[in-house]
């Protein structure tokens, strides 16, 4: 009896160890053979490449991101292709061309770095500062540009004396209004007078001083049309609540920001920000920064410093020249000779332009907005990929663009004119102030300026209707290029001829 006992304890143990067994075996790794898989450790196996499985009794369950890991890494093995469309192709909505760019600038300084050197090599070193103080100044005792600028101060106090005087009551808005246009007429014809009639005023200093009157023109007129905005609506609010809405003085709001309401805003301080503001559209309370950022300033000022002197290098090295061996008449020229010299000029023309933008209405326009904690520093948009002309000059310079779309062009819509006759009033305005600038510093009148702005019409309309994407902005980058150096060469052939004309005969 006792045996059968001992004998059952010894098969049921077999049986079991025989089971453990069964239930210990694992797959091979590897694809080893089952004989790789030899010695049995207690809670494990041992392999004879030295792995370790750990009994799958002890092991704990794979999480969800585990299992997607590996579902991933088995679908890698499995297939590496899937449907997109390659980066150059437009359908790609790939947009950052950032190596592209760099390369094209490596590309343009290098290809122009043997033209730069052959005019070194050709005539020398010509950038002299004394001739850029020349052009200034003909006369160290007469200043005529600068007096210009100080009288104008005239003008703004006269402006804002009229608000005054309409606000309360002393002039009738027939009145001011006619003060306001006997001053704004002066500010463009008196300027333009003195350059045209005084002998030692020269053409860049005439340039710069009208170019001030005309900004200056553009502020006041904004000046006169918000404050008489802010008339009419005191008046609409005085009617309804039979009281006035407008306070006269400043009121401090949320934040600690201290800003002010109708007629509180016509004070002399009020004015000179606006002034000097790098904005030519008025508004009582201007967005503010919150503090001047000492970096940005002195990082802006550098470039300012670099791109002037860069600026002034350039055009008496490199454009100097250009336009000295342009001067010879045109009537006893081909229109290969004429077309190679447009071509001559096109390209440092054009880096000029691009140098005068950023350094204008990036870098001093960002430095004049952090001096004054101005908060809106859109002053330009991204034009470079302009697919219309009519896109071009809505963003090139968002300060004009700006103006003109709220004291011109909005109300020629409210007056009952139609879009296009108002597009192309804004663009007769534009074409008149640029023959402005231009013909009367250099007391000739050709209306070459006049002409290149006008064609712009056709221009956008072309453009607009029969180009698009791509071959749109290959449109509008033709016109930059070669439009502005033809209007250039014109007027360097009309003044050779006007001053230099018995001499070459």
């Amino acid at each position: 009896m006792s045996d059968l006992n001992t004998n059952g304890a010894l098969t049921r143990r077999r049986r079991a160890t025989l089971a453990a067994g069964r239930v210990a075996t694992v797959q091979p790794v590897n694809e080893a053979s089952a004989a790789g898989t030899a010695n049995i450790v207690t809670a494990g196996f041992s392999l004879h490449d030295g792995q370790r499985i750990q009994d799958r009794s002890l092991e704990r369950p794979a999480t969800k991101s585990e299992k997607k890991i590996h579902r991933s890494e088995i679908g890698d093995r499995l297939s590496c292709h899937k449907a997109q469309e390659s980066l150059l192709s437009s359908a790609s909505g790939y947009r950052n061309y950032r190596g592209v760019l760099n390369w094209c600038v490596v590309m343009l300084v290098l290809s122009n770095a043997r033209l730069f050197l052959e005019n070194i090599l050709k005539y020398g070193i010509l950038v002299d500062p004394i001739q850029v103080i020349s052009l200034f100044l003909n006369n160290p005792y007469s200043w005529p540009a600068a007096c210009l600028v100080i009288v104008s101060n005239v003008f703004i106090l006269v402006a804002l004396y009229t608000e005054r005087q309409l606000s309360k009551g002393s002039f009738s808005e027939f009145a001011g209004f006619l003060v306001h246009c006997i001053n704004l007429s002066i500010l463009l014809t008196f300027p333009a007078a003195v350059v045209l009639l005084v002998p030692s005023m020269t053409p860049v200093g005439g340039a710069i001083s009208l170019g001030i009157h005309t900004i200056l023109f553009l502020k006041l007129y904004s000046y006169k049309d918000v404050n008489l905005w802010c008339r009419e609506l005191s008046t609409v609010k005085a009617k309804k609540l039979a009281r006035s809405l407008s306070c006269p003085s400043s009121q401090h709001f949320k934040g600690g920001e201290q800003k002010v309401c109708y007629p509180g805003n016509l004070a002399i301080k009020n004015i000179y920000y606006f002034v000097f503001a790098p904005t030519l559209c008025y508004e009582l309370n201007f967005p503010r920064s919150p503090k001047i950022r000492i970096h940005f300033l002195l990082r802006r000022l550098f470039e300012m410093m670099f791109f002037i002197q860069l600026l002034v290098g350039l055009t008496q090295q490199w454009m100097v020249p250009i336009i000295q061996s342009s001067m010879k008449p045109l009537k006893d020229m081909d229109l290969s000779r004429m077309t190679e010299r447009l071509l001559r000029l096109a390209v440092p023309n054009h880096l000029l332009w691009l140098m005068f933008f950023y350094s204008f209405f990036h870098s001093s326009m960002n430095f004049t907005a952090e001096l004054l904690r101005f908060g809106d520093r859109q002053f330009y948009n991204d034009w470079w990929n302009s697919e219309t002309v009519t896109y071009f000059w809505q963003n090139w310079n968002i300060p004009v663009h700006k103006w003109c779309l709220r004291h011109f062009y909005k109300p020629l819509l409210r007056k009952g004119f139609s879009k296009i006759v108002s597009q192309s009033a804004v663009f007769f305005l534009s074409a008149f102030f640029h023959e402005y600038l231009v013909s009367v510093p250099l007391r000739m009148f050709r209306l070459w300026a006049f002409t290149g702005m006008m064609a712009q019409l056709p221009l956008a309309w072309f453009v607009g209707h029969f180009l698009r994407g791509n071959y749109g902005n290959a449109a509008v980058w033709m016109s930059i290029i070669i439009g502005q150096p033809f209007a250039v060469l014109m007027y360097v052939h009309d003044y050779y001829v006007m001053h230099y004309g018995n001499e070459a005969e």
